[in-house]
């Protein structure tokens, strides 16, 4: 039987809304940085759209919190939630969580938890990697000493920098540019982890069947 609760309806009303306010951040961010030339009147458009997004998370956290009766605890079990009212730049992971809402809304997932991992996985790490691009090409485009000049030297940094590889062609040189890269290695690590982990789960389940397939004394 479906949890009819206060909380659980607010959650299920507003997963949708803000799923689609993750969507416009990263768009109205994205204009901030890579349209910088923009006139006065648009920046403070695209400044009022981001406050606006923060606006409806905090609303959000705040309903959530009062109705859990949770208090702390809240913190804890929500920790992404918290996590995204904070940092501003994890606010497009909502939209992982709104795909995943939407898969279980329609009964059992098509696709086994293997896969759903890599999916996941997969999208964590396109949002994470473009909206880390987008902060540190923000901080390090008029650094002195910059090597990341250009949104597609920080495209490549990002990329490099989450699959762990970490050429160190190109590398930030401001505090707050390397504080970006420190949480962009440690999302990385855990991505990479999760689907290195599901995939040798899903090959060992494929030998497990195949060796109980196997007629005796084969």
């Amino acid at each position: 039987m479906d949890d009819d609760s206060p909380l659980s309806r607010w959650e299920r009303r507003s997963e949708l809304p803000l799923g689609v306010a993750s969507l416009l951040f990263l768009f109205f961010y994205a204009v901030l940085v890579l349209a910088y030339d923009l006139p006065e009147e648009w920046r403070d458009a695209c400044l009022g759209a981001l406050f606006a997004t923060w606006a409806l998370f905090a609303v959000d956290y705040a309903v959530r919190w009062r109705w859990s009766e949770q208090r702390l605890g809240f913190v804890r079990t929500h920790w992404l939630d918290s996590l995204v009212l904070a940092l501003p730049l994890l606010r497009p992971l909502r939209i992982v969580k709104v795909y995943d809402a939407v898969q279980r809304r329609h009964g059992q997932p098509r696709f086994s938890l293997h896969a759903r991992v890599i999916m996941y996985a997969t999208l964590s790490v396109t949002l994470l990697g473009f909206a880390g691009s987008l902060a540190v090409y923000q901080q390090e485009r008029d650094a002195p000493n910059a090597t990341i000049l250009t949104f597609g030297d920080s495209l490549w940094w990002a990329c490099s920098t989450l699959s762990t590889v970490g050429y160190g062609d190109v590398t930030p040189v401001t505090p707050l540019g390397r504080l970006i890269a420190v949480g962009l290695m440690a999302c990385g690590l855990a991505l990479l982890g999760a689907v290195t982990g599901s995939f040798s789960s899903w090959l060992i389940q494929v030998f497990s069947r195949e060796g109980d397939e196997r007629p005796p004394g084969s």
